[in-house]
Order: structure tokens, then sequence, then C-alpha cells
């Protein structure tokens, strides 16, 4: 073939066609919008977004490969590229406050503030009852105390931001009931075993009950607290290790007032209702706060297990002791035995509770200082 007719069939053929060297798609985001776009078509705002791909594992560092400085710049072009039907989107700070009212359970309302006394009051009353009342009428009252205070807190848990319907487990109910049980009655029933029993009727200790019963609304106010404030701060965070930091000093600071708040409280119905110590029954509402956080903000698995347990540790404390009065088995009893001695019948519920809140209280660090526990 000539020279000539190459040049004419490389005309023809046109231009070569630039080869790029780019790998991988053009648009990075693309991929990550396909994959997750149930959660950006669902969603209220951009917070939403960047609280979903926190949840899915998607950080900071992540969102630089996608050429955004942080989740947050990465969620609002996800939501500005997934369409979400034909009506037209309300505006992200109205859908915000939206939100975070529905979030807080519309706590600020003075008529839910003075529904929270409700137990205490019931609960003030039943034990008013119980040691005004002898033989069966005490025993009545007792019963219908229980169950009053009983129906007046899921009443107020029904709302509010301590309202978890949907977000709890079955099991945490049980738990509940069994240490609210034993810090009636527990301290009566060691007392009685060490003492080589148990033998006659058990010492009922209401009196605890009543303060945490009361602390039903300081809880309810910093549970709102938190809620509120953590939700604002995620409005202006920029990234998620920024949002962290704001958030662990905030769980802390409601955390220590709920806990200020109970001491005082229970000091202060000691006067009315005598006992022997606030320990335990300040280590136990601390144990139920930390524990109803977690589930509001969506860890019931967390919760279950810190309750759980505190129950555990509970019932071991007199299962030792009678398994101790077997031959050759006093080394199982000793323990507590040591601490009953030393401390009192409350010790066992106090370290117990404690602990539990303790590790709660480590777990919720971590759990809530996330964005995604506040979308839920």
């Amino acid at each position: 073939m000539s020279t000539s007719r190459v040049t004419e069939s490389a005309a023809a053929e046109g231009p070569p066609r630039p080869q790029s060297s780019r790998r991988g798609p053009a648009d990075p985001v693309r991929a990550l919008m396909h994959r997750h776009r149930e959660l950006c078509e669902r969603a209220v705002d951009p917070l939403e977004i960047a609280a979903g791909l926190e949840a899915h594992g998607v950080t900071d560092r992540t969102a630089a490969r996608f050429r955004h400085r942080d989740v947050f710049s990465l969620a609002e072009e996800l939501y500005a590229r997934v369409p979400r039907g034909t009506e037209p989107d309300p505006a992200p700070a109205a859908m915000a406050a939206r939100v975070a009212e529905a979030r807080a359970g519309g706590a600020g309302g003075a008529g839910h503030a003075l529904l929270t006394l409700l137990p205490g009051a019931v609960c003030a009353l039943a034990v008013v009852g119980l040691e005004a009342a002898e033989g069966t009428a005490s025993a009545a009252a007792g019963a219908a105390g229980a169950l009053g205070a009983a129906v007046a807190l899921t009443f107020c848990l029904r709302r509010g931001p301590l309202h978890a319907e949907g977000r709890t487990l079955p099991v945490v109910r049980l738990w509940t009931l069994w240490l609210l049980a034993y810090a009636a009655l527990g301290d009566g029933l060691l007392t009685r075993i060490t003492g080589g029993g148990p033998e006659g009727p058990w010492v009922l200790t209401p009196a605890p009950l009543v303060g945490l019963a009361l602390a039903l609304a300081p809880a309810a106010g910093c549970a709102h607290l938190f809620s509120v404030q953590a939700r604002r701060r995620l409005d202006g965070s920029r990234g998620l290790e920024e949002f962290a930091a704001w958030a662990r000093p905030l769980l802390f600071g409601a955390v220590t007032l709920y806990v200020c708040v109970l001491t005082a409280l229970l000091a202060l119905t000691g006067l009315a209702f005598p006992h022997e110590t606030l320990a335990p029954a300040v280590a136990l509402g601390s144990l139920l706060f930390l524990a109803r956080l977690l589930i509001v903000h969506g860890f019931p698995e967390s919760a279950s297990a810190g309750l759980a347990a505190a129950c555990a540790l509970e019932a071991a404390a007199p299962v030792l002791l009678l398994a101790g009065r077997l031959p050759g088995c006093d080394v199982l009893a000793s323990p507590v035995e040591a601490a009953v001695r030393a401390w009192g019948a409350g010790a066992v519920p106090a370290l117990a509770c404690g602990a539990a809140a303790l590790g709660l209280l480590a777990h919720a660090t971590a759990a809530l200082s996330r964005a995604s526990a506040h979308t839920v």
C-alpha cells in the first residue's frame, strides 16, 4: 500500500482518541451514593445522612478519599444529589428543629414535668399507708401502692425524653423489677441469712424506692438537657471528632447533675422515711438512669447487659452465703460475710449497681458521643 493511501485512510478514520491514564470512576461519590441510596432518600436533613454514614464506618479520613474535608460535607453533597420525591424538601433548619423536638419528646411542657412527679407521690402515699396499717391491711396497702406506682411510672415513660417505645427489650423490665425488689427486700434477707436464718418475715425497707420514684423528674430533665444540647451541637459541628470531643463532657455533666439531685432527694426522703445508707440507692438510681439513656439513644442491648450484670451480682450474694453452709464450702461465703460485717448489708447492692453503672458510663462515653446516637 502506498504512503498516500495510508494517509487518506488515517484521515478518514479521524484523529486518534486520547487514552486516559485515570482509572476508576470520574465521580467517586456516585458509588457511595448508590450504596447508601435508601439512607439518603429517607433522610430529613444532611445531619441524618452524616450520622448514618458514621454508623456504617465512614469517618472523616474516609471522606477525604471522596474529595471532602469531613463526613458532614460529604453528607451535604449526598443530600443534594439524591432526590426525595416530587414535593419540595422542607428547609433543613426546620427539619432539624422538628427532629430535635421529636427526639426530646416534647419534654419542655409544664404538664409533663408535673406528670413525672406522680410516681413519687404515689410511692410516698403507699409507704405511709404501709407503715400506718397492720397485718392484712398493711399487705393490701403495699400491694395497692406498688401497683399504683407501676402504673404511674409506665404512664410517665410513654412520652417525654425517657420515652423509648420500640427501642427497648422486654427483658429490661424483668431486670429493673428485680433491682427494685432487691432495694426493698434484699438488705433484710442478707441480714437474716448472716444471722443464721432466714427465719420469720423479711424486713421491708421501701424508703429508697420513694427517693428513686421522686428522682424520675430530674432524670427526665437531665435526659432532655443532654438530648437538646447534643442535637444543637451536632447542627453546628463540622467533624465527627469535633462533635465527640464536645459530647463527652456534656454526658458527664448530665450524669453528674442527676447523681447530685438524686442524692439530695434521697437525703430528704430519709428524713421522713429513715434508712441506713444512701450509697445503694444512689448506685441503683445512677445505673437505671444510664441504662434508660442508652435505651433512648438506641443501645438497648448494652443497657440490658448492665442491668443483668447487677442482678447477677446481687443474686450471687445470698446464694454464696447459703452455699457456704455446706460442709467444706466456707470459703464461698467468706467474701460476702466480710463485706456485710465491714459495711453492712447495703454493701452488696452498692457494689453491684455501682460497678454496673461505671461499666455503662464507660460504654455510654463512646456510644453517645457518636452522631448516629442522636438521630435514632
